[in-house]
């Protein structure tokens, strides 16, 4: 093996890792936004969410979205990577089996590994949103559902060389490909599920619902920030130093934009400066900078980042109103600026701005092609995603029940479900005012 391919794929494996890593940030962000009575099963979620996509991917998923077939699924290489030599070097060793992985040198477990953790994120994004009265046995077997199928079969249209790729669509780390699935799935399944006993008013107002340890929940924003430099730099899968370089300050500034203008926007439309609004700011800035993360400026990042944090200040305010009911924001953060930073590429691109040829977007001279392209990607992953992840909700609404009871939801799915508590010694304590209260 010469130096290059093992540099690259110690970079490959250490950005994975960093991303791996950001399943912690989730966890965090949401038990932060998590009532008490609800906080060991939503870590209980992010914890076995990933081992079954660990699982579900190995098994089928990374065939269907990198093996070939035709321009809607992959069909070889299914089932533990069969079919293909693990093989570091470029070209035989993929033909007729991952041909679009063939522009990256690592080896092919590597590449697997990189692609796996991106996979744990899609379905990390729907935990939060249905949190707090899904069944979790329901929410295991929809894991399974998106991360073998619904997340593959759209990788594959974009990354696996299927049609949106030919079409000339891009999505460099996966603002529609992974945070966008993440978001449809999560929005069908709010839908099913219907809003937490109490949010609602039956004159449409709404009680806020306050998430019990914004500490753990910030705590998970800054991880989720680091694993980002993982996320977006470690998708070019070769230690390319102007590219990764480029791709790490876009990032950052994308982010530190959104963190200003959520903040700021919260402090004049709510009167205060809510730290919830800031958080989903700073994730919102990260997920809208995803896709165009190589193909933009500094300068365009800056004014990615500034808008996505106004925008998902008033979804949040938005779904509100329109009683979705998403605890954590997921909708806001991975949907909406999902769906924003995939047209940001038709917008802002710079051809070769960090080495990829796109052409360029329509505010830098290059037409309407490109836009056209974005927007084709956002319409047909979000017509897909939401009626199978719709369907498959139904479906396992009907065969196995969806939602917990009534009881168990005003008693915490953590007595409910799982038997125990994140703070034994605080709802003890409770416990024991209350009998003395009584004595």
């Amino acid at each position: 093996m010469d130096a290059k391919i093992a540099v690259d794929t110690l970079w490959v494996l250490i950005t994975a890792m960093l991303v791996f890593f950001m399943n912690l940030g989730f966890a965090m962000v949401e038990a932060g936004f998590a009532r008490v009575k609800n906080c060991v099963n939503i870590l209980s979620k992010n914890f076995v969410v990933f081992a079954v996509s660990s699982l579900g991917f190995l098994f089928i998923g990374w065939g269907l979205m990198f093996g070939d077939g035709n321009s809607f699924i992959g069909l070889k290489g299914l089932f533990f990577l069969t079919g293909a030599d693990n093989s570091p070097a470029i070209g035989e060793a993929y033909k007729g089996v991952y041909s679009s992985l063939s522009w990256t040198g690592v080896p092919l477990l590597a590449k697997f590994f990189f692609q796996l953790v991106f996979c744990g994120t899609a379905a990390t994004i729907v935990s939060g949103a249905v949190a707090e009265r899904i069944k979790y046995k329901t929410f295991i077997v929809f894991s399974f559902v998106i991360t073998m199928f619904i997340y593959p079969v759209v990788g594959h249209w974009i990354w696996g060389g299927g049609w949106l790729a030919q079409q000339g669509m891009f999505d460099f780390s996966g603002s529609t490909v992974i945070h966008s699935v993440g978001g449809w799935s999560a929005l069908s399944g709010i839908l099913v599920l219907g809003p937490r006993f109490g949010k609602y008013n039956k004159d449409g107002s709404m009680n806020p619902i306050l998430g019990h340890n914004l500490t753990i929940a910030t705590i998970g924003t800054f991880v989720l920030w680091f694993g980002w430099f993982g996320f977006n730099p470690g998708s070019t899968m070769a230690l390319i130093p102007d590219a990764i370089s480029h791709i790490a300050v876009t990032t950052n500034t994308s982010a530190a934009a959104a963190i200003m203008s959520s903040t700021i926007l919260s402090w004049i439309y709510l009167g205060k400066p809510d730290l919830g609004m800031t958080l989903n700011g700073c994730l919102a800035g990260l997920v809208a900078i995803t896709a165009p993360c190589a193909f933009v400026s500094i300068g365009s990042s800056f004014i990615i980042g500034t808008i996505a944090g106004i925008i998902v200040v008033f979804a949040v305010i938005w779904f509100d109103k329109l009683k979705i009911d998403d605890p954590v924001g997921a909708t806001s953060v991975h949907l909406v600026n999902g769906i924003f930073g995939t047209i940001c590429v038709g917008l802002f691109a710079q051809d070769k701005i960090a080495g990829v040829a796109t052409g360029n977007g329509l505010l830098f001279g290059g037409g309407t092609k490109l836009l056209f392209s974005q927007l084709t990607g956002v319409v047909s992953v979000g017509i897909f995603t939401f009626l199978t992840s719709y369907i498959t909700w139904q479906i396992l609404k009907k065969v196995m029940g969806l939602r917990v009871s009534l009881h168990e939801e005003i008693e915490g799915l953590d007595i409910g479900e799982h038997g125990n508590s994140a703070y034994p010694e605080f709802i003890n304590r409770k416990q024991g005012y209350s009998f003395l209260e009584k004595k």
